[in-house]
């Protein structure tokens, strides 16, 4: 009997972090990035971070390392900001478009390499030209995918608190920045 039980877990781990409605650490990316629009995917909040476009560029890049490691290209790498974050000047409807588009079709790539395994033995194969296992790459997709979900939920309440969306100065909650805030409570 083939045994791939830990690759089923580990599919499982990355659609639910990816599209899952009920994730146990929050949204997935698809929720995350519902309701973003152009000209918020292209903002930073400050000069020295990136934008939600360049993390959504990022999150596919690591993808597509993933598949290529799987089929076996040890020359494959990202090894500039332009490979691992991408360069954009303003976003329009159609780049952002085609962001999400490339984070989708890679998600499905990244699936359907997995699927063509029989077994877990892979698991415990060194990725080539690094020294971790497919096991560590294919768990930190997990990790990585949580931890930049995170970042553009963050960026995204910090650009519609700076009205980037609506023009508004409240939050989503009706609270002015500050408001309730004492410092002893922290």
């Amino acid at each position: 009997m083939v045994q791939n039980d830990e690759l089923i877990r580990i599919i499982d781990l990355l659609n639910t972090t990816y599209e899952g409605e009920e994730a146990w650490h929050g949204p997935s990316v698809v929720e995350v990035l519902r309701g973003v629009t152009p000209e918020m995917a292209g903002r930073r909040l400050t000069p020295n971070t990136h934008s939600i476009a360049e993390l959504v560029f990022h999150m596919t890049s690591w993808r597509i390392f993933c598949v290529k490691k799987m089929q076996a290209d040890k020359d494959f790498d990202i090894t500039t900001p332009e490979k691992n974050f991408g360069s954009f000047q303003q976003v329009d409807d159609f780049e952002w478009e085609a962001l999400q588009m490339e984070l989708s079709l890679s998600q499905e790539e990244l699936i359907n390499e997995l699927d063509k395994r029989d077994d877990d033995e892979f698991l415990e194969d060194i990725v080539p030209g690094r020294e971790y296992t497919y096991y560590d790459l294919l768990h930190g997709i997990v990790n990585h995918d949580t931890y930049h979900s995170g970042q553009i939920s963050f960026i995204k309440k910090a650009l519609k608190f700076k009205g980037s969306d609506n023009h508004s100065d409240r939050d989503e909650l009706g609270y002015h920045y500050g408001d309730g805030f004492d410092m002893g409570d922290y």
